[in-house]
């Protein structure tokens, strides 16, 4: 012991210097109440403290219950592992005591309940035959129990002691032989084992029944009921980032925000969710902030039958925002029985930054983000550079930044050369602070592929990302483009179906799993996943666009024209559903409708940015080779997006044997 430290037992240490519990130096999480609870009776080692001073002297007169008390406590135990009971013991009906050297002056003690307790008591009436073991007072008066009775934590000797007492009958005087009262406690000491092997066993299968270990969650939107919509920032940030946090965990599914966020605004009780999304837990939550505080309760339920598993309410001010996401992330994982590794703690326990201001602007730029327009996304850009400006080693926003960006290009509302070489810069420099942020690595994969061409960097950055976060669906579905993009057919199906597996309503997986089975040739299968993901949302355009072009490739003219024109329709103004509509006119032989549709197409151009490779593709379609190369050497200038796809895309197989077409796609790093 010295004054930063005191010993605790074992490799534990409680860290007064720091705050907190080590073990091996390393530090363990508790919530600042557990710690304090744990800390007032190390200070006051030996000494029963009951639970009315405890409450006192932590909560410093405010109103708690006796359960917040048993939770600090059952925390404590959790954090310092099973043999802290032997250390840290209740003594029923009076109160807690920290005594790391009990155990070596009374001898080895076991865990039981009064049910044991009864079962053994029971055992006991049945071998005593009428009699009954020991001298009166050795075992004091029926219902008598050991000082140190600790929830059912006692020796052997004590358990055959308590047994007998529980049945209320004082031990006779009888005259018992020395020896045979040798052969009555050796008799008790067995039945002791036994009892205690047995109890065992029906705890174990007790505790299989009602507190099994969870493996799969659903974290459904928090609801904002302050009645301010511009908080609404703060339960959609909590919430996505308890879904960053668990879906980090070894062995936990975790479904996306993009799954769950259907759920927004909605009541759906937990079966219901449990049945469409494959989950065994569902989390609820409510955020209510008034002026600087911050309250936020949470509800764990078992989706199986709707049972209640676990909940808490937490009052915090805004400026301790940080630190609330660890602990409630740390307090779900307890309690889904989730087995956590040293690498899953400290994953937990990471807070990538220390500035409450900083962390909320990264939680209004995640908010814009996620709605998705050219001016929303923007405006996440500039909340991020806010919340960088403020912690210039925050890395994780850095990662959402770089994320922003790239995501401009590939839905097409700039240029490729405009946005790109900003995420990537921004992804690197959020890998310089840490490398092991998997958002940073996934963007690295998509810029490796949609623009630096590098099909092996990006590879490995894909793989490293999953690797890091197995969860993350957008690095799993940018893996499987790589894989289509590169012909590798069967691998990007299986990827896409990973990505479908943590991201089930999410659309686009659907029909991008309908687009690779399509370039894998197996349009029978494609068109089954695109009518479904129809049938769930008629007005999703991009099925309606991919499922379009396997009628093309079919010859089926007509039903491809009603896809892709029901795509145009429903995309409002997005120039891809435009350029497919105007290749499949003009392959179709409706020259005049072609030619309006690349008119349209020119005056969308005048207005807003439009690749260079979707008037390649529709003079594609009328069969103008020399006009469709021109515009693919545009294409190929300014490293549009669309050009990764030309290996694998039939529409071009009638400019495959021109040199020029063999150019570009040695260019862009694909084999042929």
């Amino acid at each position: 012991m010295t004054d930063d430290s005191v010993h605790l037992f074992q490799d534990f240490t409680l860290d007064l210097a720091r705050g907190c519990v080590t073990r091996s130096g390393q530090p363990i999480h508790l919530r600042p109440q557990s710690y304090e609870v744990l800390k007032y009776l190390v200070e006051n080692k030996g000494h029963l403290i009951s639970k009315d001073i405890l409450i006192h002297e932590i909560w410093q007169g405010r109103a708690v219950t006796d359960g917040s008390l048993g939770k600090c406590i059952e925390e404590v135990r959790e954090a310092l592992g099973s043999d802290s009971r032997q250390y840290l013991r209740n003594v029923r009906g009076r109160g807690y005591i920290f005594d790391p050297e009990e155990t070596r002056e009374n001898g080895k003690r076991f865990t039981v309940s009064n049910d044991e307790i009864e079962v053994l008591s029971m055992v006991l009436e049945e071998e005593e035959n009428g009699e009954t073991f020991g001298q009166q007072g050795d075992w004091g008066h029926p219902q008598a129990q050991p000082a140190h009775w600790e929830e059912g934590l006692v020796s052997a000797e004590e358990l055959g002691q308590t047994a007998i007492a529980k049945r209320g009958r004082p031990p006779k005087n009888a005259g018992i032989s020395s020896a045979n009262k040798r052969l009555r406690m050796a008799t008790l000491a067995a039945l002791s084992l036994f009892v205690l092997v047995t109890a065992g066993f029906v705890y174990l299968r007790r505790s299989s029944k009602t507190s099994p270990v969870i493996t799969s969650i659903a974290v459904l939107p928090l609801t904002n009921v302050s009645g301010d919509p511009d908080i609404d920032y703060l339960s959609d940030g909590i919430g996505d980032n308890l879904i960053d946090s668990l879906s980090q965990l070894t062995g936990m599914r975790v479904m996306s925000r993009n799954s769950v966020n259907r759920y927004k605004g909605g009541h759906t009780d937990a079966p219901t969710v449990g049945r469409e999304l494959s989950v065994e837990a569902v989390l609820t939550g409510r955020v209510v902030q008034r002026s600087d505080v911050l309250s936020v309760s949470v509800e764990l339920v078992n989706a199986k039958d709707n049972s209640h598993i676990w909940g808490e309410q937490y009052n915090r001010k805004l400026t301790d925002l940080v630190a609330l996401q660890t602990e409630i992330a740390h307090d779900i994982s307890r309690n889904l029985r989730a087995q956590l590794s040293g690498t899953d703690e400290q994953k937990l326990l990471k807070n990538y930054t220390a500035n409450a201001d900083a962390y909320q602007f990264y939680l209004k730029g995640r908010h814009h983000y996620f709605k998705l327009t050219e001016a929303e996304i923007r405006k996440s850009i500039g909340f991020y550079r806010q919340a960088i400006e403020i912690d210039p080693t925050y890395g994780l926003a850095y990662a959402a930044m770089a994320d922003a960006y790239r995501t401009l290009p590939i839905a097409g509302f700039v240029a490729s050369k405009e946005a790109f070489p900003q995420a990537k810069a921004a992804a690197m420099r959020a890998l310089e602070i840490d490398e092991n942020l998997a958002d940073a690595h996934t963007v690295l994969g998509w810029v490796g592929i949609w623009f630096d061409w590098d099909w092996n960097s990006a590879e490995n950055q894909f793989k490293k990302a999953i690797e890091l976060n197995p969860n993350n669906s957008d690095a799993h579905r940018g893996y499987a483009h790589l894989l289509s993009s590169l012909g590798r057919h069967s691998e990007a199906i299986d990827e896409i179906r990973r990505a479908r597996e943590f991201d089930p309503l999410t659309l686009i997986n659907h029909s991008l799993e309908g687009q690779f089975l399509f370039y894998a040739g197996r349009d029978d299968e494609a068109i089954v996943r695109l009518r479904n993901a129809i049938e769930s949302e008629p007005n999703f355009w991009i099925a309606h666009g991919v499922l379009g072009r396997v009628y093309l490739r079919r010859e089926m003219f007509s039903e491809a024209i009603a896809e892709l024109s029901k795509a145009k329709q429903l995309s409002s103004g997005s120039p891809e559903p435009i350029t497919q509509l105007g290749y499949a006119l003009a392959r179709s032989g409706q020259r005049k409708e072609a030619l309006a549709t690349l008119k349209e197409l020119q005056s969308v151009a005048s207005e807003h940015y439009v690749p260079a490779y979707s008037f390649a593709m529709i003079h594609n379609g009328f069969g103008e080779k020399e006009e469709a190369l021109k515009y693919l050497e545009q294409s190929l200038q300014e490293r549009e997006v669309q050009l990764t796809f030309i290996k694998i895309d039939s529409r071009w197989d009638p400019l495959r044997t021109d040199v020029r077409f063999q150019e570009i796609m040695r260019r862009v790093g694909l084999p042929q």
